[in-house]
């Protein structure tokens, strides 16, 4: 909402820096985004009155002489196709600053001098999109009563203060100026006072021309006025100025006074060439599946039966709440205005114009909600505007169907309840001058007091919308503060905490950079990368197909991140995320989805790049494999890999399940080539890892053990087997063989060439001995190896090379 200040400063007696009350709106519930002053960066430029203007054979320029106040005319050369003599203009003198700083100079435009500028309103920073029509191709004319020489500013409304306010959907009642003024007035201990205007009706009756009724549930009520013999034309520079300053285009004074409305009530209005109508009779009813309708946009718009029309002679002439038709829109020629004043169904409204993309100031104000107290003075308003600007006749009285509650909402309570929930000592006379500045009735006593709070506060329902007014008018600084009691209970981490904790730093140090992807995506993804999915968790109005089922892998969104990365020339990744994952395996009626504690990870293109002595290492399976057991070694957990080639959107060949205690708690591999195709990234390999499972198998308690001052003994051993015997195998059978003093073992050389025979390979491993109580012997690791070396050839017929 853009609020002009000097049209605030209207309605109520304020006269503070426009910062100042930035700051009291934003601390008492309103914020503020900020204070935009148009004339800002600009400077010397006047009123300028064209005295002559020549074309320039050839060209499309003209060269004219101008009064801008001074002794002598100023010969300037413009090209714009509006330009005319006798007409008022913008002048940028020579000095001038206009739109982005640009200095205008003297200068030469095809052998003439020009000692100046002729400006649009574009040319000063203002939106084409709300510059008037009449002038957007072409230089700005001012009033005729504008003075050569004097400012432009104020001819303009440019010397105004535009306050931006972001307005919460639960303070609609500001997204008007008299909303706005009430609530200034309340902030400052000021009343506000209001322009009243009175309608002169002529003897014709408004019913006796029209009719009106509603067919639908969802229109709450709709009443209407006609205005005869009026004189479409340009509105006057003053409204014009309101409307630009607020960010609408002036259109002619009908459609301008509409919009006047609309600022100032916050009622939204509609006015229709009665003329154009084919029948009298105007049905606000629901639209029907199939029928169509132009817009005043000069769209076709296909409608629901969730849309709401009016309608004339059954056919619809306006998409109700959120834009006119093209067939009854005002135009120059026409004479007899039907205006509308109606409320609309919020949630109708809101769906309209989100499917059809179609936002408007009107709309954006019926989702939001009305002020019914002020539909009939909104129309009685805009009709005397009418009778004022378009020299119309008012037709006697108003037609309406349905009606609205008018009078104000009792809500009780009582003065220990305010000071109980603020924590204050306020007194029932403290309680009664924040509602009488605020305006609201007030009855009771301390122990039990009624507001009595008028329709234009639709938000006030409750005791705790009561006690909120009071701390915003009373002043949030006021409330008393203090440190909550820590008497209580010590704070501490959660085994799940702790392990999330410990999780993300190895993650971290391993490079890795933590992601958040959508917990909600389509069905397909939400099971891929599961090997068992449960049933799918669905919403029931999801926004979007795209959002509408619960994950039962992250995978799938974090593999999201990947592409968009990669698409945007970002390869070398290495991401991880740490979140939920829902499985859903009794009766979604019933029971509640299960949410399980997740830890996935996502490595893409190289790990070290290509330079002058480096060769360019891409990302692997076994550096993978690394990052995570490095994350068991730092939990002490002890897990297997076991190799998988049957899950799917994984590579059959490079992909791992991990076992924890021979339960499986996740996998690890590379994403299938077709799927990674799909995605357009390069090969990736990912993880997921069941941190709810790793949290139950952690030890309860953590037993401290000496580091012993004996040393290490090392013996390195080589064997040839068979091609398809497994790394893990290989580590079992070490460990199988029951060696006493073994701590470690260690994969240091894995060949496979010509020198040894086909079908075999060749696996070094390094195997530590130590014993914490005593120095070892080379006896003693010698019967150590010797049951090694038996355990290798008996279970895997290894030869120990």
């Amino acid at each position: 909402m853009l609020v002009s200040y000097k049209w605030l400063k209207e309605l109520v007696d304020i006269d503070v820096p426009s910062s100042e009350l930035a700051e009291k709106m934003s601390t008492t519930g309103i914020e503020v985004e900020g204070v935009n002053i148009p004339a800002q960066g600009l400077s010397k430029l006047v009123v300028g009155h064209v005295v002559s203007c020549e074309d320039v054979p050839e060209t499309h320029l003209h060269l004219c002489q101008v009064d801008t106040g001074e002794e002598d005319f100023r010969q300037i050369v413009c090209g714009a196709p509006n330009i005319t003599a006798g007409i008022k203009v913008i002048v940028a003198l020579p000095g001038a600053r206009i739109a982005d700083n640009y200095k205008i100079k003297k200068g030469k435009i095809r052998g003439m001098v020009s000692l100046g500028m002729i400006c649009s309103l574009q040319e000063l920073g203002l939106p084409e999109a709300i510059v008037p029509k009449a002038f957007s191709d072409g230089i700005q004319v001012l009033p005729e009563d504008a003075v050569p020489g004097e400012s432009i500013f104020p001819y303009l409304g440019l010397d105004d203060e535009i306050i931006e306010l972001s307005i919460t959907p639960n303070r609609a009642d500001a997204l008007s100026m008299r909303g706005v003024a009430h609530e200034v007035a309340a902030i400052y201990g000021k009343s506000v006072h209001f322009p009243k205007k009175s309608v002169t009706e002529s003897s014709k009756s408004t019913k006796d021309v029209i009719e009106v009724s509603i067919a639908s549930d969802k229109v709450k009520t709709y009443a209407s006025r006609v205005v005869e013999n009026v004189t479409v034309a340009p509105s006057p520079q003053w409204l014009q100025n309101l409307l630009m300053n607020a960010g609408i285009r002036p259109i002619n004074n009908v459609v301008d006074v509409t919009n006047y409305v609309l600022l100032y009530f916050g009622q939204p209005m509609h006015a229709f060439d009665l003329d154009k109508c084919q029948d009298s009779h105007i049905v606000a009813r629901d639209a029907r599946d199939g029928e169509t309708l132009v817009t005043l946009d000069g769209e076709e718009r296909a409608l629901t039966v969730d849309d709401i029309v009016i309608s004339v002679a059954d056919q619809p002439v306006a998409l109700a709440g959120v834009m006119g038709g093209k067939s009854t829109e005002i135009d120059n020629s026409s004479k007899t205005v039907m205006l509308e004043a109606a409320v609309f169904d919020g949630k109708s409204i809101r769906k309209t114009s989100s499917r059809l993309n179609l936002r408007s100031e009107s709309s954006s104000r019926f989702e939001k909600g009305i002020n019914h107290e002020t539909v009939i003075e909104a129309l009685d308003f805009a009709a005397a505007m009418l009778e004022e600007l378009a020299d119309g006749t008012v037709l006697a009285g108003l037609v309406q169907a349905g009606s609205v509650p008018t009078d104000a909402i009792q809500v009780s309570t009582s003065l220990d309840y305010v000071n109980v929930r603020l924590g204050t000592t306020l007194t029932y006379a403290d309680i009664e001058a924040v509602f009488a500045a605020l305006d609201f009735g007030l009855s009771g006593s301390a122990e039990q007091f009624t507001v009595a709070v008028p329709r234009r506060r639709w938000d006030i329902s409750i005791q705790a919308d009561l006690v909120e007014e009071i701390a915003r008018i009373y002043g949030y600084d006021k409330l008393p503060t203090k440190l909550p009691d820590a008497s209580g209970t010590v704070g501490a981490l959660t085994r799940k905490q702790q392990l999330r904790r410990k999780v993300k730093t190895v993650a971290e140090g391993a490079g890795l950079t933590e992601v958040i992807s959508y917990a909600l995506t389509r069905p397909e993804k939400a099971i891929a990368f599961n090997q068992n999915p449960s049933q799918l968790i669905e919403l029931m109005w999801p926004m979007t197909v795209e959002r509408s089922t619960l994950r039962q892998n992250m995978i799938s969104g974090i593999l999201e991140i990947v592409s968009y990365n990669v698409a945007r020339q970002n390869k070398n990744l290495a991401l991880y995320e740490i979140g939920h994952v829902f499985e859903q395996w009794g009766n979604p009626k019933e029971d509640l989805p299960n949410e399980v504690n997740t830890f996935a990870m996502a490595l893409s293109g190289l790990i070290v790049d290509k330079d002058f002595q480096t060769e360019a290492k891409p990302v692997d399976f076994f550096y993978s494999k690394g990052i995570i057991e490095t994350i068991f070694a730092q939990l002490n957990l002890r897990v297997t890999y076991v190799a998988e080639k049957g899950m799917a959107n994984m590579h059959p060949g490079r992909t791992a399940m991990i076992f924890l205690n021979d339960d499986q708690i996740g996998f690890l591999g590379q994403v299938h080539p077709q799927t990674a195709k799909d995605l357009s990234i390069p090969d990736t390999y990912v993880a997921e890892i069941n941190l709810s499972a790793i949290a139950s198998a952690l030890p309860n308690d953590l037993v401290f053990t000496d580091i012993t001052k004996y040393p290490s003994v090392s013996r390195d051993i080589a064997l040839l087997l068979h091609e398809d015997i497994s790394h893990q195998a290989i580590v079992d059978a070490i460990e199988e063989a029951g060696a006493k003093h073994l701590r470690a073992i260690k994969l240091f050389d894995v060949y496979a060439g010509n020198t040894i025979d086909a079908g075999k390979k060749s696996m070094a491993y390094n195997l530590t001995f130590q014993n914490p109580n005593d120095n070892l012997t080379d006896e003693e690791v010698a019967k150590d190896m010797a049951k090694i070396t038996k355990s290798l050839t008996e279970k895997l017929e290894a030869e120990i090379r």
